[in-house]
Formats: C-alpha cells, structure tokens, sequence
C-alpha cells in the first residue's frame, strides 16, 4: 500500500475547517475546488449560489507521504451526515514538543479524551475531539520499545 490518506465529510463547514488545520500543521493547501469549479457534474447548475461556492474537494498535505481531505456533503445531494465516533486520525510526530503542540492546537475548543501522557507503547500519547468533532489521535513513540 503506497498510502492512506482520510477524507473528511463535513455539513457546510469544510473550509472553516481545513483553514484550522492549515493552520494547526503550518501547511498549504495542495486544492481546493469549489462545486462552481465543475460545472458539467451532475446537479451543479441546479444548485444555489451558496452550495456552489462549499468545497467539493480540499487536500492539505500532513508529512512526507500523507494527505487529509475533505468535502461539504449537501442536502442538494440528498445523502445525509452522520458524525460518529468510529475514526481517528493517528498522527506520529517527530518530538515531544511537536505532540505537545499539535494536541494543544487540536484539542482547543474541543474536547480532551485523555491527556498527553506516557503509556507502554509511547512517551507521549493523547486523545482529543477537535471543535469540529474530528477524533484525534497524537504519538510520539519516541524510545519506547512496546512487546505485546
């Protein structure tokens, strides 16, 4: 497998969003294309002004080899959102000043599952639901040698 990348499904506020986490990783957008940017898919021209301007599709790099994206999902699409709580995005930092950052930024307006701490397979590790109810989960392995 050359990667896996998640994509996240949001009610109309993909880009407020993706603007927090370009912020919070200190990255730039690889796209963003709007409904209005593809006029000949299905629907699009049927749609109001302020569905074509939501995000159809937003990239932001996270690392060497990962990718986040995203997209408004529509009620003009007529599939409904449900939030649930069976993902998490595991980021792996560098360091422990890089989780103790990231979880920081994640975590504010949200909510902390469990706080960075030291476990047995991590000298940091932390779980967080960002504002935008986006399950998180940051490790640093460090020079932890876990055996199950």
């Amino acid at each position: 497998m050359k990667a896996a990348n998640p994509y996240l499904n949001f009610y109309g506020s993909t880009e407020e969003a993706f603007n927090f986490y370009k912020s919070v990783f200190g990255v730039e957008f690889l796209s963003v294309i709007r409904f209005r940017d593809m006029p000949g898919m299905p629907g699009v021209d049927k749609m109001s002004e302020a569905d074509q301007n939501k995000l159809m599709h937003v990239a932001l790099p996270l690392g060497k080899n990962n990718i986040l994206m995203g997209t408004d999902v529509l009620d003009s699409f007529g599939r409904p959102l449900d939030f649930g709580n069976n993902q998490y995005i595991c980021i792996e930092t560098d360091s422990t000043e890089e989780a103790d950052q990231l979880f920081g930024a994640l975590s504010e307006g949200g909510k902390v599952e469990m706080e960075l701490q030291k476990t047995a397979w991590a000298e940091k590790y932390g779980l967080c639901v960002d504002k935008f109810g986006v399950q998180w989960m940051v490790n640093y392995t460090g020079n932890v040698q876990f055996n199950a």
